[in-house]
């Protein structure tokens, strides 16, 4: 029997997840996506198909894991004065990662990944994981620091030659260079448009909503984006990524 070429949970049948646990996989990827405005250029899955696409390359770099399915929508209720967002309150958001865990522990699973891409879904990650690490016998490892994705994201433009920096990054350069590299047919080419450039206020930014900095949801300029940054960005968080779960890994594991 051929072994299936993916490590996509959903795309597998239940005797070949059976078999690849028995066969030592034995993490799982989550990515933690949304369904959101990204300005007048980008489509609504922008985080959705970004978290799929790290999950994806993580679980092919480590060799032993499986990327299920995304988790989807997400903490967005700072963009809703846009049209087409789809929000959950935090506890929601945290009740289904909860059961997404449960569900893979079960199975047998001993590490699992939690992979946010959008902003307001790393706080939620961060409370939920260490609760859901004491419930079950699985690892649970967090891929929560909004900072370093930000920074990475911003080396990867710089290192593909776009001398441009996002302070907060939301549907500019750096994104747009990602669906560029993994979705180019779904950048609307014709609309991009500058952003509001410069420092972000968070704090007004979810109080007030996305509108309230800028008009058109864009930050910064997307019209800087190439798709070769964005295959820097992709290469540089999944190495990142790699080496934190292995680290992880290895320090829960008996020796």
């Amino acid at each position: 029997m051929t072994a299936p070429d993916t490590v996509r949970l959903a795309e597998l049948t239940w005797p070949e997840v059976g078999r690849a646990i028995e066969s030592g996989t034995d993490t799982v990827v989550i990515g933690v996506g949304a369904i959101e405005q990204h300005g007048p250029h980008l489509p609504l899955v922008v985080d959705t198909l970004t978290s799929e696409t790290y999950s994806r390359r993580v679980a092919e770099e480590l060799g032993d894991a499986l990327a299920a399915p995304p988790v989807r929508p997400g903490c967005s209720g700072h963009h809703m004065e846009f049209p087409g967002t789809i929000t959950v309150p935090p506890a929601v958001l945290m009740d289904t990662l909860r059961a997404y865990c449960r569900s893979l522990d079960e199975h047998g699973f001993e590490h699992l990944v939690l992979l946010p891409t959008h902003g307001g879904n790393f706080a939620p990650v961060d409370t939920v994981a260490p609760e859901i690490a004491r419930e079950i016998d699985a690892s649970v490892i967090a891929l929560s620091d909004l900072d370093e994705q930000m920074e990475l994201m911003n080396e990867g433009l710089r290192a593909a030659g776009v001398e441009y920096e996002e302070p907060v990054i939301h549907a500019g350069a750096a994104e747009t260079a990602i669906l560029l590299a993994v979705a180019e047919g779904l950048v609307r080419t014709e609309e991009l448009e500058l952003g509001h450039e410069g420092p972000v206020s968070v704090t007004r930014l979810l109080s007030q909503g996305f509108e309230s900095i800028t008009e058109n949801g864009v930050l910064g300029d997307p019209r800087e984006a190439t798709a070769e940054a964005g295959e820097e960005i992709l290469d540089r968080l999944t190495a990142a990524y790699v080496e934190r779960i292995e680290r992880e890994r290895a320090a829960v594991e008996p020796e």
